[in-house]
């Protein structure tokens, strides 16, 4: 008996083990399992600028563009690490490359802006890879109005090819310090586009007016743009922007609203595909929050995906309501 077991087992030993088929499968898995696993949210950064009559410059992005094409945004990007030190550089550079708003000062009293006709020379110049963005600050001199408001992050949903998550910020004009908004040297200049590389309008418009154009369908917006907007028309309604309004603002950010991390997940039961999308939101009753608590969002679209009505749900105070244990820390600094 223990002959044959023998025999059995060496005759067992002799089969190969068919480890490239194994490998072909690992990998066809891997494969398959890397095709259906979302895209990770590339890190971004965009700039609200509000300047002294309560307008917020907003970019029209080139109907072509990869993504968000045609629509209607605050100036931003992608976080570069050939370019950017912060994710508040990023929001600075890309608002320099796709308007000519240079958020940055002279480095002391002996330096200057520079013109016109060399401010868009060197957007250019730093959209095409061709110089970097502080070697052009470096050689006039001149240093970033950093100290931004930090203004909710937003992650893009599931679904989507491209996924964001994006910092939003919010400065004034003219140049004020985040801490007491007193007098600066930030120059408002009227913003140009980018020629179409990117964005085929800039201007500043006043927030419940940016609100009544998407409303009349002559421009469009995505939901977190929306809702910024609409958190600002019913703080900013001055002719001119206050010291109360620029407090309140601030108020905001250093609070809990301006560390809110939202990651929009589509409520399938009452979206109908195609049709209305009803995105909820951290806080809500369905996403931690309270009982009866809402912020969400209804979100019409037509053929083509182009967002024709947002509706938000919000019934608490974002000032001293927001319930914290609800928002999971954001990450963006990791860079």
């Amino acid at each position: 008996m223990s002959i044959s077991r023998n025999l059995a087992h060496k005759q067992l030993s002799l089969v190969p083990f068919p480890f490239q088929s194994v490998l072909k499968s690992r990998r066809r898995m891997a494969t398959q399992a890397a095709a259906t696993a979302p895209p990770i949210p590339r890190l971004s950064a965009s700039l609200v600028i509000v300047n002294e009559r309560n307008e917020i410059l907003l970019v029209q992005r080139n109907p072509q563009a990869s993504a968000f094409g045609g629509v209607t945004v605050f100036p931003g990007g992608n976080y570069d690490k050939k370019q950017d030190s912060s994710l508040e550089m990023t929001a600075i550079r890309e608002t320099f490359e796709e308007s000519g708003l240079l958020i940055a000062s002279p480095v002391n009293s002996s330096s200057q802006m520079p013109p016109d006709a060399v401010l868009d020379q060197a957007r250019f110049a730093v959209h095409g890879q061709k110089k970097t963005f502080q070697s052009f600050l470096d050689e006039h001199r001149l240093k970033p109005d950093t100290g931004l408001l930090p203004f909710t992050a937003w992650i893009t949903p599931i679904g989507p090819p491209r996924r964001f998550h994006t910092q939003f910020y919010v400065t004034f004009l003219p140049g004020a310090s985040s801490y007491g908004f007193t007098a600066g040297s930030k120059q408002e200049r009227l913003p140009k586009p980018d020629g179409g590389q990117e964005v085929i309008a800039a201007r500043f418009i006043r927030a419940e007016d940016a609100l009544a154009e998407f409303n009349a369908r002559k421009i469009t917006f995505m939901p977190p743009q929306f809702y910024i907007l609409e958190t600002l028309a019913s703080i900013l309604r001055s002719a001119t922007n206050t010291r109360q309004e620029r407090a309140a603002v601030q108020q905001l950010s250093t609070g809990q609203f301006g560390q809110m991390t939202i990651n929009p997940r589509y409520d399938l039961a009452q979206s109908k595909p195609g049709e209305k999308s009803v995105l909820t939101y951290e806080g809500d009753e369905t996403r931690g929050g309270s009982p009866g608590r809402l912020h969400r969002a209804v979100v019409t679209t037509q053929k083509g995906g182009i967002t024709t009505a947002i509706v938000i749900h919000r019934n608490f105070d974002i000032f001293t309501e927001i319930e914290p244990h609800v928002f999971k820390a954001s990450s963006p600094a990791k860079l």
